[in-house]
């Protein structure tokens, strides 16, 4: 018998060639995750968001204060979406992430910049990510010079000098400091939950099926929703565990604090992890062995790493990136946990990513019962 035979050799590697082409979820798998990498690194991926939300309380209409607004619309920076009458309401659009920036233009900010009593504008920051918020906030001196530049001429070229004729303050909240790790942490939560549940659940059914006893539990009278929450429920305790170690471990290691409220925490929390089993549920469906199943959950996870907010500045991200990163639960659960712990949000703050995450677990719900089948194939 020689040593090395090249039909041996051959027969058996078109054997594995026959084989990865009858494991389509496994070929597909090779071909798509090196495609969506691709994608969404190359076109999805920005560091540098432009167009962030801002607000205006404008108590001075004056020349000065026009061109300051101009300025900072022409930057591509600030996009003004609105105007509040308040510096309550200005933090409450804060807290609530409909604005990541308020500027407050101060009464007779005008008149004083012409008496030369430099006056201060204020630019209230949601500073909770500092790379959304840094290359803005770095931007501030050269719009406020443009300003200067346009404005200040004629009879007020006087006031054009150094020092400027007036400053800009800027108060960074939730993350004064601009630590990165405040920001990641309770992020992580989410991106944690959604790794372990719908992997868990998944490879758990799959595992059921593969060793015959789903026979019997499809040959007992459960009805498919009496099934899904019998197989799902038992890991909401598995969560429970996993975010207490994760809430205790982040407050001790890395001071991150949790001002918000609990009870809206609970709820989103709950709502989330039952969503993410039925995301495993639905996964089991749709595949015949644990490796498959891993290897489904696991292309499920990738986008929620990488089109949340996880990771990178979800305002820097194109407009059909947005799209989809709304459709993933991972991203209004990081919007959740953030808000509530970095912002001291409530219930009435974090509705809207409520009822995201509810019509998510509808559609999910309903398509998981179709596929899944009183007998087996």
């Amino acid at each position: 018998m020689t040593l090395f035979s090249v039909s041996r050799f051959v027969a058996v590697l078109m054997k594995e060639f026959i084989q990865m082409r009858r494991d389509r979820v496994t070929f597909a798998m090779m071909i798509g995750v090196p495609l969506m990498q691709l994608v969404l690194f190359g076109y999805a991926i920005n560091t540098d968001p432009r167009h962030m939300p801002t607000l205006l309380e404008m108590a001075d209409d004056g020349p000065v204060a026009r061109a300051v607004v101009a300025s900072m619309k022409t930057s591509d920076y600030f996009d003004f979406i609105g105007t509040v009458t308040s510096r309550a309401e200005g933090d409450r659009a804060l807290r609530d992430g409909t604005a990541s920036f308020v500027l407050v233009i101060p009464p007779n900010f005008h008149h004083d910049v012409v008496r030369g009593l430099r006056p201060s504008l204020l630019i209230s920051a949601d500073a909770s990510d500092p790379a959304a918020a840094g290359a803005a906030v770095a931007a501030l001196s050269g719009i406020v010079q443009t300003a200067i530049d346009q404005t200040l001429d004629g009879p007020l070229n006087f006031t054009a000098g150094a020092p400027p004729p007036f400053s800009v303050t800027v108060h960074r909240k939730f993350n004064p400091e601009g630590e990165t790790a405040i920001y990641v942490v309770p992020g992580l939560l989410g991106i944690i939950l959604s790794m372990t549940m719908i992997m868990i659940t998944a490879v758990a059914i799959v595992r059921e099926n593969e060793r015959g006893t789903m026979e019997a539990l499809i040959a007992t009278p459960a009805r498919p929703l009496e099934v899904m929450l019998g197989k799902i429920l038992p890991y909401v305790m598995v969560a429970y565990v996993q975010t207490l170690i994760f809430l205790v471990a982040a407050g001790l290691l890395f001071s991150i604090p949790f001002v918000g409220s609990a009870w809206a925490f609970f709820a989103a929390f709950n709502l989330f992890v039952l969503l993410n089993l039925a995301l495993g549920f639905l996964v089991s469906t749709l595949v015949r062995s644990q490796m498959q199943a891993m290897q489904i959950s696991f292309f499920l996870i990738l986008p929620s790493v990488l089109l949340s907010g996880f990771m990178f500045p979800f305002a820097g991200m194109p407009g059909w990136a947005q799209v989809l990163g709304n459709a993933i639960p991972a991203t209004h659960f990081l919007r959740i946990t953030r808000k509530i712990m970095l912002k001291g949000a409530g219930l009435a703050d974090i509705r809207g990513d409520i009822g995201a995450l509810m019509i998510i677990m509808a559609v999910v719900v309903l398509v998981a019962l179709r596929r899944y089948r009183q007998t087996l194939d």
